[in-house]
């Protein structure tokens, strides 16, 4: 794994700048974490009896960043990439990475031109009649990589032992 291709966060800089430093430092992570895999170790089921794949991961936070960005924040009423349900995005068996990082990388590049387009942290999105302010939407998108860069270094550990960071 590649560190060295990671961006660090900002240590003095405004709440904007800092929240999407933090937040791009996870996703290069989660790319970092998976880089140098063939698609049968990022299909592999490395945890029993548990589902999660590293490809699933991607996949997931791929839907995670559509439902956030596009459709709570930025009003879109889009569909997720792979159907809810049973298994859904972590029904890899035969999932195609270049498919799912693709798909990944273009709703990461989505949601951050729609944060760059928004006036500030208080612009609100809705979810059903739920209110959440671009800044809850970005350190909960924080949280939710951080916890899923956890679960990936795990994966990543069971597959080849490499650690990262």
């Amino acid at each position: 794994m590649d560190a060295q291709r990671r961006t660090e966060p900002p240590r003095a800089a405004d709440e904007h700048t800092t929240l999407t430093g933090f937040l791009q430092h996870q996703r290069e992570t989660l790319a970092s974490t998976c880089a140098g895999l063939t698609a049968e170790q990022l299909r592999a089921r490395a945890v029993s009896p548990s589902g999660l794949s590293l490809i699933g991961l991607v996949r997931h936070m791929a839907d995670v960043e559509r439902t956030w960005f596009r459709n709570v924040v930025h009003g879109e009423r889009t569909k997720p990439h792979w159907p809810r349900g049973e298994g859904g995005a972590f029904d890899v068996d035969t999932a195609d990475p270049t498919e799912a990082f693709d798909a990944w990388h273009e709703e990461c590049a989505r949601s951050r031109a729609i944060v760059d387009a928004a006036e500030s942290l208080d612009a609100t999105g809705r979810f059903g009649s739920d209110v959440f302010s671009l800044r809850y939407v970005l350190t909960h998108m924080i949280e939710e990589y951080a916890r899923h860069n956890g679960q990936a270094d795990l994966l990543r550990q069971a597959i080849d032992a490499a650690a990262g960071e």
